[in-house]
């Protein structure tokens, strides 16, 4: 069924029901135990309220649990490691976050970890042979299309790589761009001209 684009009366309210500030999706044997478990600390210590679930996926479909985390989220990390396209855990939950940015016009901040933005936008090295394996695997070459699609799409954001700098440096980085727009939004949630604020400020 088509999704009609919301309008701006719509997305005014999307943004007074957010339950948390970010949706943190990651491939979990690449990065649980170290890099996106220190982003999370480090979003925690800013008190920016983090949706992530270290539990490891059971089954093929994503949960209906998640699915409402990523609508209810203001900004999506998605942490594009080594083996991110290996799961279809992951690439059907990248779908619905880039679904919510049509939609919602929710915030997705690609974080390449360990990867070059070109290996994800054009599917090379290994995220080409992930998605190789999943074409085999699937007689439905119609989502593994739209798999890659998404990975185009995601690959085209404006987003993070480690470069030179160290991983505490880079996480900082992620965490000051996260506070920029937690409080920017917050900020836009106000009324134009309320009441009292003028001769305070």
């Amino acid at each position: 069924m088509a999704v009609q684009a919301a309008s701006s009366s719509s997305l005014s309210s999307f943004t007074r029901w957010w339950i948390y500030d970010v949706f943190l999706s990651f491939r979990g044997e690449d990065t649980c135990q170290n890099f996106t478990a220190h982003l999370h600390q480090a979003l925690d210590r800013k008190k920016i309220n983090t949706y992530i679930d270290y539990k490891l996926p059971r089954g093929e479909e994503i949960s209906e649990e998640l699915l409402k985390a990523i609508e209810s989220s203001r900004i999506s990390i998605v942490v594009l490691s080594k083996n991110y396209a290996s799961s279809t855990w992951c690439l059907d939950e990248l779908m619905k976050i880039l679904e919510c940015k049509k939609i919602k016009q929710q915030k997705v901040l690609p974080v390449f970890y360990d990867v070059n933005p070109t290996e994800v936008r054009h599917q090379r090295e290994g995220f080409g042979k992930a998605l190789a394996k999943l074409k085999e695997r699937f007689k439905d070459e119609s989502k593994v299309e739209r798999w890659k699609a998404t990975l185009t799409e995601v690959a085209g954001l404006s987003g993070f790589t480690l470069g030179d700098r160290t991983e505490p440096e880079f996480i900082q980085e992620i965490v000051r761009e996260v506070s920029r727009l937690v409080n920017h939004k917050y900020l836009n949630d106000v009324a134009k001209h309320p009441v009292g604020m003028e001769s305070r400020v």
